[in-house]
């Protein structure tokens, strides 16, 4: 039986590997099952990159070779920024201006991937939000 596909937000694979306690149950659930096939956008860990070295959030010093490797291990695919994640992009409405959303919401409509977030502008923008 194959499952379905996920696109974690960013603070979905903060708390998956972190502190669990944060996510619903059933997240937790849909993440553990290994038929579902799980993807993290590149554009996270650009993020992520970005908001540690701007002082906005706290992480060691090596949280992002960490966190690739927490992935492999867990069989989250990277899922690289394409040319035509930037052409959906170009035309997504301006709900809200967070890029790195933005790029994650283009890349969830491309790719027909159901995104895992508790942001509450995802919804706008008509991509399936599980929360």
């Amino acid at each position: 039986m194959s499952g379905l596909r996920f696109l974690l937000d960013t603070h979905v694979l903060l708390w998956l590997t972190d502190d669990t306690s944060k996510l619903p149950a059933h997240v937790i659930s849909l993440c553990e099952d290994e038929t579902n096939s799980l993807f993290i956008s590149i554009a996270s860990f650009w993020e992520l990159a970005i908001k540690v070295s701007l002082g906005k959030i706290a992480l060691a010093d090596n949280a992002i070779e960490q966190l690739h490797a927490w992935c492999a291990d867990n069989a989250i695919s990277i899922l690289p920024i394409e040319m035509n994640h930037c052409i959906r992009l170009q035309i997504l409405p301006f709900h809200h201006r967070d890029p790195f959303d933005r790029l994650i919401i283009a890349q969830a409509e491309y790719e027909k991937l159901s995104i895992i977030s508790a942001d509450e502008h995802f919804p706008a923008y008509g991509v399936d939000v599980i929360w």
